[in-house]
């Protein structure tokens, strides 16, 4: 029995703006072109969606229905970082993660051993640390397989958790509504309102020939996603392109001394990781990342095979010099490179431990 965790930001591109400037909290906004540029909106907050705005909607009709709506440009290079950031949290837990999108992915926790094996606790866990340290939220779905995980996950959107007991598939997946099934648009959907189709108890009326039949390829899917089946796997390789821990403080770290003091505890963490990750990754480079009191981040990276703490001082000294403000984070990071991808069959890559402290 698989345990599938599927994790979707709430509204992310307006979620990390509003979460940079609190001016825009509780008032309508979306992330998109300018209405006299023939813009379109890429994403919007709740306030915006109680209008009728939508994605994939022009600036300029969005406007029309919510003429005090604030249009943001986007600004990829950030969102990509949140996401990266997002990331490294999930690979807190486990190794096999399935991005579908920046602010979306599958996880699969069958075999982590976190928070006792227990698929919901790891999920309030992703949920609360996401909360905290990156300042957006995240909602998530847990269930035996990713068919319903993604279901789960919507269901109580914003901020929201839902657990799919597998002794209450079979409950759930009666009554559950044909236009919530992936692939169901809503064409499809009223033609199956249109002859008594509305929920998958409905579906289950047909066999697999009469489902193919009237519904083509397709009617196969159909026919096992009714009754709850969805055997496929969360496609992941396992490879890590970096490992890194950090901490969100309770008070504000004014002096460099302070800076310095948590970096040794961060560093101390992030080699216990390391060991974890046994023989299959070479050290390829060193990273240090602050985020300040008023939420902007900076981040100093090089290239290193050893990843000494002496190297990471550095890098902290680098971002104090850059600016020296109080911080409410601090991270420290190892870049990776998967020997595996690279090593023949009879070559076997040293331990991290061996290399690492060979050159310390």
């Amino acid at each position: 029995m698989r345990k599938i965790i599927h994790c979707d930001c709430d509204c992310f591109y307006a979620s990390v703006e509003m979460r940079d400037d609190p001016n825009l909290r509780g008032r309508p906004i979306a992330v998109g072109g300018a209405s006299d540029r023939r813009g379109v909106i890429s994403t919007c907050n709740y306030e915006a969606r109680s209008f009728g705005v939508r994605s994939a909607m022009p600036t300029a009709h969005a406007k029309k229905l919510c003429p005090d709506l604030i249009v943001v440009p986007g600004n990829m290079k950030k969102y990509r970082e949140v996401s990266a950031q997002i990331r490294e949290i999930f690979l807190s837990y486990t190794d096999f993660i399935e991005p579908l999108s920046l602010d979306e992915a599958y996880l699969d926790v069958s075999e982590s051993n976190h928070c006792n094996g227990s698929a919901t606790l790891i999920a309030r866990e992703i949920r609360a640390r996401v909360h905290k340290d990156l300042g957006i939220t995240i909602s998530a779905g847990v269930a035996p397989n990713k068919f319903l995980a993604k279901i789960a996950s919507d269901w109580q959107k914003p901020d929201g958790l839902t657990v799919i007991h597998p002794n209450a598939v079979e409950d759930f997946v009666l009554r559950l509504p044909i236009h919530k099934i992936h692939g169901v648009g809503r064409v499809t959907a009223e033609k199956m309102q249109r002859e008594g189709i509305r929920t998958c108890s409905d579906l289950r009326r047909f066999t697999l020939v009469e489902m193919v039949q009237k519904y083509g390829k397709f009617g196969n899917r159909l026919y096992h996603l009714c009754r709850g089946i969805d055997d496929r796997a969360v496609s992941s390789d396992g490879s890590r392109k970096s490992v890194s821990v950090e901490c969100t403080f309770r008070s504000d770290l004014v002096q460099l001394e302070a800076w310095q003091e948590e970096l040794v505890g961060l560093y101390g963490r992030l080699q216990e990781r390391l060991e974890k990750l046994g023989d299959r990754y070479e050290i390829a480079g060193a990273i240090v990342k602050v985020k300040y009191a008023d939420f902007t981040q900076s981040t100093h990276e090089r290239a290193s095979k050893a990843g000494r703490i002496s190297e990471f001082k550095q890098l902290l000294q680098q971002c104090w010099e850059k600016r020296n403000e109080p911080i409410r984070l601090l991270g420290v990071g190892i870049k990776l490179k998967d020997l595996r991808a690279d090593l023949g069959p009879e070559q076997l890559p040293l331990p991290l431990r061996y290399r690492s402290s060979r050159n310390t």
